[in-house]
């Protein structure tokens, strides 16, 4: 969990300490009750109190942080008992809740409802519309200038797309399925699934699952699901970290035993600017005297599809393997054109 979060967890539970007037908060209470609240939130046995996990220091710089201009300006009192100090608002119906939300805090607002207008327009999506109407009614985020300013690549009319809401509801509630699925070529499958994760990718989403009847995963385009229905099965739990999943690879497909490979590509020096500002994967690494640049990765129809979008401006060092596939599909398309196959 980020810093800012625990910072977070803390104000709130401090807020409720000092706007309790039916109580003495003492130094030592306030510590428990910022402990009491970390534990609750994330289960982190540092927080269950047999350890000063949140310092003297760290609540006194709270405390300065909530009563400061850059905080919520809040009326804190120390007072005393017994020559021994406790805290409350001087105002009991105060709160840092009941604040208007300060600049910094509006701007970060609108940026968040930008990015979720993204999704504005699109099937399933219905309630962002809702939501960023509510929200920059009740923050005034418009502020009398709705001027769109960024925009992002999306397909509204993509097949699938009413899928998501159905199934990002099956996921969380561990629901079984019963898909039916066509392949371009026509060819019809029926595959009892336990839904797993949704995944988008040069504009397509993907819905992985784990097949009942093999016991492997599966991605499946939603433009080629046909059909998703509830079934009775007792469902798998996933065992998948799904943000650690792709990252031995580009795109979305995972070729079954396949190891990694450390591939070389040498770049023309036009391209090699292009890649040196948009990498192709995580794993990039460059060679600048030379253009050259090595991947660690498992190479699939995505890495391949990726190689001959930059045509005649790359050429494959090593694996031997990965050479050969290359110049497989680049004479495949030429004979398109040409009758050499």
């Amino acid at each position: 969990m980020s810093t800012n979060k625990h910072q977070f967890i803390r104000y709130q539970a401090l807020d409720k300490c000092f706007a309790n007037m039916g109580r003495l908060y003492f130094i030592d209470d306030l510590i428990e009750a910022c402990n009491t609240a970390l534990y609750e939130y994330t289960g982190d046995p540092m927080y269950d109190g047999s350890m000063p996990a949140v310092s003297r220091r760290t609540l006194y710089n709270d405390i300065n942080f909530m009563k400061s201009e850059k905080g919520w300006s809040a009326p804190i009192e120390r007072k005393f008992e017994n020559r021994k100090a406790y805290y409350q608002y001087e105002d009991s119906n105060f709160s840092i809740n009941k604040q208007p939300l300060s600049q910094n805090e509006m701007e970060l607002l609108k940026g968040a409802t930008l990015m979720l207008s993204r999704f504005k327009g699109l099937p399933s999506f219905e309630w962002v519309e809702d939501i960023i109407t509510k929200l920059e009614f009740k923050f005034d985020l418009n502020g009398g200038n709705s001027l769109d300013v960024i925009g992002f690549e999306q397909n509204e009319f993509l097949k699938g797309l009413k899928l998501l809401t159905p199934l990002f509801n099956y996921i969380v509630n561990k629901q079984c399925l019963k898909i039916e699925y066509r392949k371009f070529d026509g060819t019809q499958f029926v595959w009892n699934v336990h839904p797993y994760y949704i995944k988008q990718y040069n504009s397509r989403w993907f819905l992985f699952v784990l097949d009942e009847e093999r016991r492997r995963i599966m991605n499946l385009p939603l433009d080629r699901i046909e059909k998703i229905e509830p079934i009775a099965l007792d469902y798998i739990p996933c065992n998948i970290d799904f943000t650690e999943y792709f990252d031995d690879v580009m795109g979305v497909t995972i070729p079954v035993d396949k190891p990694v490979e450390e591939i070389h590509l040498k770049f023309t020096e036009r391209r090699f600017s292009y890649v040196l500002t948009k990498p192709m994967h995580a794993s990039q690494r460059e060679n600048k005297e030379e253009c050259i640049v090595k991947l660690n990765l498992i190479p699939n129809k995505e890495f391949y599809s990726r190689l001959l979008s930059f045509g005649g401006d790359v050429e494959v060092l090593q694996p031997e393997s990965v050479k050969q596939e290359h110049q497989r599909l680049i004479a495949e398309m030429s004979a398109v054109y040409y009758d050499i196959l």
